[in-house]
């Protein structure tokens, strides 16, 4: 176990190095930040020692060489236009995203096991097809367009639900959540739906998906034979061994639930970290996008180190087969 553990930890190790240039180089080249900083009418010199205090007059590979060193001390740069640690800012609007995540995986879960055990254990309903319909266009449809429709008709006609910013908030931890207050809420209910509609979709297929496979299972026709109730049998025999699945892929999906909720934020002006890094692409503030970028790596790798380490503890197999390789 150790061993593996310890290969597991240099590839991520490498992963997040590899991720590093990637992103750096990135960044560097999609625009310079000087043209939009530095006001036109600033004479040369005063350009000159602009860009020399953004620390842009380096060769790139000294620019990489210098973020990577200060990356190793915890430090991510500083903001061109806030002139703060880039981290600094990330981590003062993370609460917010993360409450906006956790929300939209609730309802991903409330939501999408009910339908999806539904529609397994009633393949041929006129029901069942209309989730699994359904379930297509939460695919389909772009969120944009879905937060919009959202609240044009919650918000707008029908006024129940308001439609942008966080609301009240109230502390926890040291942390300002909006879920605490009852205002809070109903801001909190809009977006989160809408950041949830695709994980809705693929809860409800992973579940219809393990459903079907385990109602064929030799142990619970055996339950069945025994005279168990169907309750029994769906919520002791088939909900459990599904549960498995379903819930590594959601954990996994968090990850990209935190990354896409950019579009989600933008619509609903949630002030989390997904506006942030709209407003710094805006201005091209290099730290703060790389700085929010490497989170989100960093968070991927977190995730599937920890179901990977899940899974090997689990299941020895697991072990074997990596030893092997």
């Amino acid at each position: 176990m150790t061993v593996y553990l310890i290969r597991r930890l240099m590839q991520s190790a490498l992963v997040v190095l590899a991720m590093t240039v990637i992103l750096f180089l990135g960044v560097y080249a999609i625009g310079d930040p000087v043209e939009i900083l530095i006001s036109p009418d600033a004479d040369q010199i005063e350009r000159e020692r602009a860009i020399a205090a953004l620390g842009l007059d380096k060769p790139l590979w000294l620019q990489y060489v210098t973020f990577l060193q200060n990356a190793m001390r915890g430090d991510l740069g500083r903001s061109f236009v806030f002139n703060e640690p880039a981290l600094k800012l990330i981590l003062q609007k993370m609460p917010a995203t993360l409450e906006l995540a956790f929300a939209a995986t609730i309802f991903a879960v409330l939501i999408g096991l009910p339908l999806g055990l539904w529609a397994g254990l009633r393949p041929d309903a006129l029901s069942s097809r209309v989730i699994m319909a359904g379930s297509i266009l939460g695919f389909s449809l772009p969120t944009f367009w879905v937060g919009l429709m959202l609240i044009m008709v919650f918000a707008v006609q029908l006024g129940w639900l308001p439609s942008t910013g966080r609301g009240p908030t109230a502390e926890f931890l040291g942390v300002q959540w909006s879920f605490l207050t009852l205002q809070g809420l109903r801001h909190l209910v809009l977006p989160a739906f809408n950041l949830s509609l695709f994980k809705i979709s693929l809860v409800i297929r992973l579940t219809r998906a393990g459903v079907r496979e385990t109602v064929l299972m030799d142990y619970v026709k055996f339950a069945r034979a025994k005279g168990l109730s169907p309750r029994r049998v769906i919520f002791v025999h088939v909900l459990k061994n599904i549960m498995i699945p379903v819930l590594t892929v959601t954990a996994l999906e968090f990850g990209s639930t935190i990354a896409f909720s950019v579009v989600t934020e933008s619509i609903f002006a949630w002030p989390g970290m997904g506006k942030l890094i709209i407003d710094s692409i805006y201005v091209l503030d290099r730290p703060v996008i790389v700085a929010y970028l490497m989170i989100i790596v960093f968070m991927f790798i977190v995730l599937n180190f920890a179901v990977d380490v899940m899974y090997s503890a689990l299941d020895p197999r697991v072990r074997l087969q990596d030893q092997r390789g």
